[in-house]
């Protein structure tokens, strides 16, 4: 079996459309390896704005018919969606090529680099992106390998989660809801939280375990987070939001204006234009790192007063008829309540819609969030939901959207329920206000990001 990266040159990927194959893909590319893919999103005659930007990588696309994969393949790449029933997958093994999953191409990528793994059950995406942005910004020629789209690179007509980088550190985004993360063997990891999310606490905290015994260096952890505080190697590296928690790095005086936040690290003053305390602990934690790399806290201070967000991630799209509209992938219950909580700093009124994914994780997470956006609701603001996002395949339909809305009724909130999406705005217009919110939450669903345009006209 293949124990480096360096043992292959030819790569083939099935699936390579999707958020993590296509940074895999473009990372590849850009360290000079042969690398080519197929999708089903890719037909005949029709325009795929993934693969046009996949091809200008230099990675050659094909149709999901077998026809990119020849003896000259030396590996095949899938993802958790690719079953071994799929003809390409059965070609492969026919031309006796090594298959592995996508986490197993990404541990061995980073264990060829310095690399640090961003892990956590939120935070992963945005900390991932915002140590990139300082570590380039200190001229450290990083690579980045993450689950969502920089802004900074999207604007250079790239897709944005990949950057191969000169030098010789990596960012990565470690996840946890497949379990992938326990492969990787990071030199520096982080843990940012540790939440109910995909799996209970018990479980989570048992991956993380293994995911700090996996790391051959620093593991740097949150202090004011209870569950992650317990995995601590050594406060000195460690970050708070908490001036007595004895980290080695506090981000304390956190002040929101508007879109623009500001806060001090370790007494040097930070600006950004994001929202939030979460995404002040977020900084706090690309800092933590950059700062314990040699990069100061001044110029991690000067690199993220630059840093333009990532993709969906409190995206503001603008304000029309005095109602700001956000878009945002907040998808479990503390996501959800830091997104509605960022946005109450901006306007008077906060009207937050959300569509939950999956019957299996509403269920599972039916109870936190209700009390998650109990806590959070202001007794002017509203929580509105549109039935589960269901994806397909089996799954027990027990459960509604209009279940959870029904629970915060209970609790005296103002919460309504839409089952057709396409009906909200017509619905919630006459609750907006003439300077209020409108946040738009969800993931998983493709669709999302065409629908934040269609809010956006219909306003």
């Amino acid at each position: 079996m293949i124990s480096s990266i360096n043992d292959v040159e030819h790569i083939f990927f099935i699936g390579v459309a999707g958020t993590g194959m296509s940074a895999l893909a473009q990372w590849l590319a850009g360290a000079g390896k042969k690398v080519s893919g197929s999708d089903r999103y890719f037909t005949p005659g029709t325009y795929n704005d993934t693969r046009e930007k996949l091809e200008a990588a230099g990675i050659q696309c094909f149709e999901q018919d077998g026809s990119g994969i020849t003896p000259a393949t030396q590996l095949v790449v899938v993802s958790t969606a690719i079953e071994n029933t799929v003809y390409e997958v059965q070609k492969a093994n026919t031309l006796n090529i090594p298959i592995i999953r996508r986490s197993a191409l990404l541990a061995l990528i980073a264990k060829s680099k310095r690399t640090v793994a961003i892990g956590g059950t939120s935070g992963k995406s945005t900390t991932t992106a915002m140590l990139y942005t300082i570590l380039e910004q200190a001229g450290l020629q990083p690579g980045i390998i993450s689950g969502a789209g920089l802004v900074s690179i999207i604007q250079q007509g790239k897709i944005g989660n990949a950057i191969t980088g000169k030098g010789d550190w990596l960012v990565i985004e470690a996840d946890e809801s497949d379990g992938s993360i326990v492969q990787y063997q990071p030199e520096i990891g982080v843990l940012l939280n540790i939440d109910k999310d995909h799996q209970e606490l018990d479980a989570l905290l048992e991956i993380f375990t293994v995911f700090k015994n996996n790391t051959t260096g620093r593991f740097v952890v949150n202090q004011s987070h209870g569950l992650a505080a317990r995995l601590s190697q050594n406060k000195q590296y460690d970050f708070a939001i908490d001036a007595n928690a004895g980290a080695g790095y506090t981000a304390t005086q956190f002040a929101q204006q508007g879109l623009q936040i500001s806060f001090s690290i370790n007494g040097v003053a930070f600006t950004m234009e994001q929202v939030g305390r979460h995404n002040m602990e977020n900084a706090l934690a690309a800092t933590a790192v950059a700062n314990s790399i040699g990069v100061s806290l001044e110029v991690c201070a000067k690199a993220l007063a630059t840093y333009t967000g990532i993709y969906r991630r409190h995206q503001v799209l603008g304000k029309k008829q005095g109602v700001w509209l956000i878009d945002d992938y907040a998808h479990n219950p503390a996501k959800c309540a830091a997104s509605m909580a960022a946005c109450q700093y901006i306007a008077p009124k906060l009207v937050a819609w959300f569509q939950p994914h999956g019957y299996a994780p509403t269920r599972f997470l039916r109870a936190d969030f209700v009390a998650e956006i109990a806590a959070t609701l202001r007794p002017q603001d509203e929580i509105w939901m549109s039935e589960i996002f269901y994806a397909g395949g089996t799954a027990v339909k027990d459960i509604s959207a209009s279940d959870l809305i029904n629970d915060l009724k209970a609790l005296g909130k103002k919460a309504f329920f839409v089952a057709d999406r396409k009906e909200f705005v017509a619905a919630a217009k006459p609750h907006f206000t003439d300077d209020c919110v409108l946040l738009l939450m969800g993931a998983r669903d493709p669709s999302l990001e065409q629908y934040a345009q269609e809010v956006w006209q219909a306003l």
